[in-house]
């Protein structure tokens, strides 16, 4: 495909109102694709949370701040007003269904009664780019059945869902997994084109919906940098569950083993450790950087990157931007979950299945020298980054599949 594949075209991209997170990283690269590609990429950002309309700036105001990277065009917001929940429909329909834990319900139900901005329906659009299946009524809105739909799926929902729900205390009877999952096919029914961001979650999409037509198309991940290095042995996470998670199991059986190593945490991450394991917050408190401005900083001033998963589900993009600083990794398997099996092989990345394991690897790197930035740059990991997960990658391979849809 040429650079200006898609000269002229406008694309809608529909995005959840998220930031300092996975998807947030994953929608600059499609915004940054997309208009290489000659197209007027139109990001539009969705809150599920009430009251969040159009031409509230106060409202928004935080999410505007955390998200300056979106400034370089035009940007716009939709969500729900509070008027529109309180109609018989919303109240049986999402609202009774979320508070006993239906989480594709009430996102759904956002979704379609979200305001968008009138510059944003006041147009037509060649393609309609759609993040997370429960944004999907606001695809069709702008598609108005013209414009073909691609859905980028991230991950198999219902089950982050699930996780989510173990631990909030809803009114029984509780939803089930079947039934968020049968929400969440029915909403991906409406896309042209599914794309899946790793093989596994591909695989298990295409074994559901066997009548749709399906891509793995690996997420544009912008680069970290590769130096100028430093001293400093960082993770770096965001606040989930599945994160949370990880990160105290660190705390509680890989730092203790490796006394006298000092790890940076940086990332929102901070807030769930401390409300779910207070006693591992407090010992490791001047360990946690909270989120930062520059994640690339992060990495820049770095020695050795730490991925230390032990649950989540789809491919990890905090672990896709270790691998481009092309920095030294000790992670565990499930932090490479999604990639191919040439991951595993990989120069420079040490796995390790226990935290005697992680502690025993990350004793021995942290006394080793720290690479340059010559050195990363052409690291294994920075190569494996830069053949599948660049942005020079994803746009061949996303011109690729738009075009069909687009007639060109």
């Amino acid at each position: 495909m040429s650079e200006l594949s898609l000269a002229g075209r406008r694309v809608a991209l529909i995005h959840p109102a998220w930031h300092s997170c996975g998807t947030y990283r994953v929608v600059l690269g499609q915004i940054e694709a997309y208009r290489a590609m000659g197209a007027e990429a139109l990001p539009i950002a969705i809150s599920s949370d009430p009251g969040f309309v159009p031409g509230r700036e106060w409202i928004w105001k935080s999410f505007t701040e955390a998200t300056p990277e979106l400034e370089t065009g035009p940007r716009y917001y939709g969500g729900a007003p509070f008027y529109a929940m309180l109609g018989p429909r919303f109240l049986a329909q999402t609202l009774w269904p979320y508070i006993h834990g239906d989480q594709a319900a009430i996102r759904l139900g956002m979704a379609e009664r979200a305001a968008l901005s009138p510059l944003v329906e006041a147009q037509d659009y060649d393609l309609v780019h759609c993040n997370h299946f429960f944004l999907m009524p606001v695809a069709r809105r702008l598609a108005r059945g013209r414009a073909p739909i691609l859905l980028d799926t991230h991950d198999l929902q219902a089950r982050q869902f699930a996780l989510i729900n173990e631990r909030m205390p809803w009114l029984a009877p509780r939803v089930t997994y079947e039934a968020m999952l049968a929400q969440e096919l029915t909403a991906m029914r409406g896309a042209d084109l599914l794309l899946h961001l790793n093989a596994q979650e591909a695989e298990d999409f295409r074994a559901l919906l066997p009548e749709k037509r399906h891509a793995l198309l690996y997420p544009p991940t912008p680069a970290a940098p590769t130096g100028p290095g430093g001293s400093d042995i960082v993770i770096v996470s965001s606040n989930n569950t599945a994160n949370v998670e990880s990160l105290i199991w660190f705390l509680r059986e890989v730092a203790p083993k490796a006394p006298g190593v000092t790890v940076k945490i940086a990332g929102s991450v901070d807030a769930g450790v401390r409300a779910r394991a207070p006693e591992e917050y407090t010992a490791y408190k001047d360990w946690f950087l909270g989120r930062v401005e520059d994640p690339g900083a992060v990495y820049a001033n770095a020695r050795l990157v730490l991925l230390p998963t032990i649950s989540g589900t789809g491919l990890s993009i905090k672990t896709v931007e270790a691998m481009s600083s092309g920095l030294p990794l000790i992670a565990t398997p499930q932090a490479l979950r999604g990639m191919d099996c040439d991951v595993l092989s990989l120069p420079g990345l040490t796995l390790a299945e226990t935290g005697e394991g992680f502690a025993t690897a990350l004793r021995s790197a942290a006394a080793g020298a720290p690479h340059n930035d010559s050195q990363r740059r052409v690291s294994a990991a920075r190569v494996y980054y830069e053949t599948r997960f660049s942005l020079a990658a994803y746009q061949r391979n996303l011109g690729a599949l738009a075009a069909p849809l687009l007639a060109l």
